[in-house]
This record gives structure tokens, C-alpha cells and sequence, in this order.
């Protein structure tokens, strides 16, 4: 795997990068963890400009985020599901897989698009709930848009920091991840608890 983004990111230079990023989306076990490090470390023995591989791996996803919102949109949940469960496991996803991101979006609202884009499992698939619930195709775009921002640029600084041992980053995700979710989780928490304390103020 590593080896054919290699490739692909030194033959295609930013154009890889953001067709990868795109093809991460469309079949998620092409993962952005090894895609946007390795062109970080690219970035960082100055073959490229950081500046403008993070735009094309920003680019990329939300271009791969489109068919998903759209399936979602026109299909349905129910014939989502079954649709992936029969021909999904060549994508490595389940029907499971498409209920767990409704889950996440009936939880956190129509913000939940750019929560989503920040946890991995999540990321790929939130664009179907968003089209589910027929989420207006702006906020949707503004949403996924920042979610990516950050999430492609700390893969690709992180890269461009740990040089040829990029890889390392691996190692250290699920702890990254389990920092930004509970950032995630405590940022939610005092949204809510402010706006219950100003209906409360209002109300007396």
C-alpha cells in the first residue's frame, strides 16, 4: 500500500494526492492516514509545496464526499443499507457501518458533517446521512470543507515534521483520535449547557 501511494504521489504530485484522497472516500480502506503523511514527507524533502498538497487532499475528499450525499439523498436509508450489504464488502463497509453515521447525525445535528470529518470510520461515511436528511448542499460543502481542512492538515504537518518516519504516525493515531473526540465531546457539552443556561436566564 504504502509503496503504490509512493508511486502515485511522485508520478502525479498533487493530482495523486487528490485522486487518492478521492478514491479514500469512494473505498474507505485506502486510508488518508498513509496518504497525507506520506505527502508531508514529500512536502518536506522539497519536492512539492505543503501548502498545495493539503488543497489537493482537501479537494479530493470533498470531491468523494459527493456520490455518497447523493446516494443518500436519492436512495433512501433502508435501500442504502441493503444495497450496501449485499455488494459493500467490496468496499469494506456494512449496512452496520451506514447506521452507525445516521446514529452520529441525529445526534450532533446538521453540524455533525464537520465533527464527523475529524474521526476516522466516521469521516468517510457521514456524507450519507447528510443527503438522508436532505442537508442544504452549502452548509454541507462549509461543513465538510473545514472538518477536512483540519483533519488533512495535521496528517500532512505531522508527516512533513516526522520526516521519513512518517509511518509512526500510525502508532499514535487512536491516541490522536481519542484526544479530538473528547475535544469534540467537551466542545459540544458547553454549547449545550450554554444554551440551557441562557433559555434558563431567559425564562426567569
Amino acid at each position: 500500500m504504502n509503496e503504490w501511494v509512493t508511486n502515485t504521489i511522485d508520478s502525479l504530485g498533487y493530482v495523486g494526492i487528490g485522486f487518492m484522497m478521492f478514491l479514500e472516500n469512494i473505498f474507505p480502506p485506502i486510508p488518508s492516514e498513509v496518504i497525507m503523511p506520506l505527502a508531508g514527507f514529500t512536502a518536506a524533502q522539497g519536492k512539492m509545496n505543503i501548502g498545495w498538497a493539503i488543497a489537493a487532499g482537501v479537494i479530493g475528499t470533498i470531491l468523494g464526499a459527493i456520490p455518497w450525499y447523493y446516494l443518500g439523498l436519492i436512495l433512501g436509508e433502508e435501500r442504502l443499507r441493503n444495497l450496501i450489504d449485499k455488494y459493500g464488502k467490496w468496499m469494506g463497509i456494512s449496512g452496520a457501518d451506514i447506521s452507525k453515521s445516521v446514529v452520529w447525525f441525529d445526534h450532533h445535528g446538521t453540524k455533525a458533517v464537520f465533527f464527523g470529518r475529524l474521526i476516522p470510520g466516521i469521516r468517510t461515511l457521514i456524507s450519507i446521512p447528510a443527503g438522508l436528511a436532505k442537508q442544504p448542499l452549502l452548509p454541507f460543502f462549509v461543513y465538510s470543507t473545514l472538518g477536512t481542512l483540519i483533519w488533512v492538515t495535521m496528517l500532512t504537518y505531522t508527516g512533513y515534521v516526522l520526516g521519513k518516519n512518517y509511518h509512526l504516525i500510525e502508532g499514535y493515531l487512536d491516541v490522536i483520535t481519542k484526544v479530538i473526540a473528547v475535544i469534540l465531546v467537551a466542545a459540544i457539552a458547553i454549547f449545550l449547557g450554554g444554551r440551557f443556561w441562557r433559555s434558563r436566564k431567559t425564562n426567569l
